[in-house]
């Protein structure tokens, strides 16, 4: 943890800046149960508050799930499950790369982000409880415990308003109140008024969290979206400010190029990496999706020319090559350390125009 980057304005600036925060980061975290190592005991017994209630503070790392929910909150998704609108929509800011997203605009994420992503801290008091996020410009969430209600007619917000109560060990959070400025995830399904986010938070024991995410929003998706994660506490650190400036670079964000259905569907397949490895390409409007075995998310690719097309939320990159007829063959995955090749098995996929 100690090795999280600073950027400051000048170099001896940025230099007082890292020694002091590598100070606070190598600071012990007071009551952390420990191994003969000095560890920190993560299978040590959840704390709990003075009323008995089990005590989530402390600085958690977020995620912990196999599927990247901050790139795609809903993977696997049918087609018939995404309501139309919200769906070209999201076509469109994908083969526009993003460029007006809140991250590239240094404007608030969503929670489906915040949760799958970094580090937070949590701040727990009989009368609410407090998350701080170390992510772009530091957002934080108040989470009343009161008794309160959801407002009735609440100003629409970037992250909603939150309230919470106790099952047993289990906090349950409602929000809602949501603006429509902001994006579910990276790859760009909308935010509408209509959100409520419904989350369960379960310590289990010192240092794991199991955390359990529903989001229903009928402008979006026609059913609800669940997301599991699991965070792990991270002791003997401590949160750092992150200020997003990069505003300034969003002119020189550009899309991809458009090119006819019919040359879409010569790359619609199945290929093959390895024995075993395959990945079937489907056509979704202008983009092409690459889904990987049994993985269910799709990643969608824009096409920069016609036969090199550049993924939307990711460095990877998919180049078609053809043979001396004009038949796609296989294509170059790169962007992953090293480039990798799959072998076209079929010219399409059963029900695909050719």
């Amino acid at each position: 943890m100690k090795n999280r980057p600073f950027v400051g304005a000048l170099a001896s600036v940025a230099l007082i800046v890292a020694t002091a925060s590598a100070q606070w980061i190598d600071f012990p975290t007071p009551g952390i149960p420990r191994l003969p190592d000095g560890k920190a005991n993560l299978a040590a017994p959840a704390p709990r508050m003075a009323d008995g209630k089990p005590d989530l503070s402390g600085v958690w790392r977020s995620g912990g799930s196999q599927l990247r929910y901050d790139y795609d909150v809903a993977p696997g998704l049918k087609p018939d499950e995404i309501r139309p609108r919200a769906e070209e929509l999201r076509l469109q800011r994908v083969q526009e790369f993003r460029k007006d997203s809140p991250l590239a605009r240094c404007l608030p994420v969503s929670l489906p982000f915040l949760n799958n992503r970094g580090l937070a801290r949590i701040v727990q008091t009989p009368q609410l409880i407090v998350v701080m996020h170390e992510s772009p410009n530091s957002p934080h969430r108040t989470i009343f415990t009161d008794g309160r209600g959801l407002p009735k007619d609440p100003n629409p917000a970037w992250l909603g308003y939150s309230i919470g109560h106790w099952e047993g060990d289990t906090l349950i959070v409602e929000t809602a109140g949501f603006n429509d400025k902001g994006w579910l995830d990276v790859g760009g399904h909308p935010q509408t008024e209509s959100l409520r986010i419904t989350e369960h938070f379960h310590r289990r024991d010192f240092g794991h969290m199991e955390l359990e995410m529903v989001l229903d929003d009928p402008a979006t998706f026609a059913k609800p979206v669940p997301m599991r994660f699991e965070n792990v506490l991270v002791p003997d650190t401590e949160i750092l400010e992150d200020v997003c400036d990069n505003e300034r670079d969003s002119a020189k964000l550009s899309g991809g190029v458009r090119l006819a259905p019919e040359v879409l569907a010569r790359y619609a397949g199945t290929y093959e990496f390895a024995p075993g490895r395959e990945a079937v390409v489907t056509v979704s409007g202008d983009l092409l999706l690459l889904q990987e075995g049994a993985n269910p998310t799709k990643l969608a690719f824009v096409p920069r020319s016609e036969t090199t097309f550049l993924a939307s939320v990711t460095n990877d990159a998919l180049e078609f090559v053809k043979d001396s007829k004009g038949t796609v063959t296989h294509f170059m995955l790169r962007g992953r350390g090293n480039d990798q090749k799959a072998v076209r098995k079929a010219a399409g996929i059963p029900g695909q125009k050719k």
